[in-house]
């Protein structure tokens, strides 16, 4: 089964959102495999963010994600990385649909509540980088009913 990560970003812990978008990725059929609340160190962020480096709101978007305690996941299942996608909405919450997490929760870019991979490629890097000992392998006894 194809994984990806998932992160709630400081605001929507803070805003008490970790069970509403734990429930929507379950609701939908997906396979919870990796769990950690954790506070994340500068250079740990600086890490996850080294794409966007040449970026001029890099530091801004370091020093947000360090301000508080983050949901870091990783989801298994079909597609994952592409239907978690549509889950959360587009980056831009202005422009991601009702019914979405961001379209939904979040009104500006800078606070849009969650990450979530944009490709297999890089959910395999970021997943290495957030479980270094791998995610839980386990097989839900609800796959019959999910999948063909």
């Amino acid at each position: 089964m194809e994984q990806t990560f998932i992160m709630i970003k400081p605001d929507g812990v803070q805003r008490g959102l970790v069970g509403e978008i734990i429930s929507r990725f379950e609701k939908k059929g997906f396979t919870l495999a990796g769990l950690k609340f954790i506070t994340v160190d500068r250079p740990f962020a600086e890490k996850h963010y080294e794409d966007l480096s040449a970026k001029p709101f890099f530091n801004g978007l370091v020093e947000y994600i360090i301000s508080g305690p983050v949901v870091a996941m990783v989801w298994q299942g079909k597609n994952v990385v592409t239907t978690g996608r549509k889950i959360i909405g587009a980056t831009n919450p202005a422009e991601s649909a009702p019914g979405t997490i961001r379209g939904d929760f979040a009104i500006e870019i800078g606070r849009n509540v969650i990450h979530g991979s944009d490709a297999v490629e890089s959910a395999r890097k970021e997943i290495a980088l957030w479980f270094p000992d791998g995610p839980v392998s386990w097989r839900s006894s609800l796959n019959p009913w999910i999948y063909e």
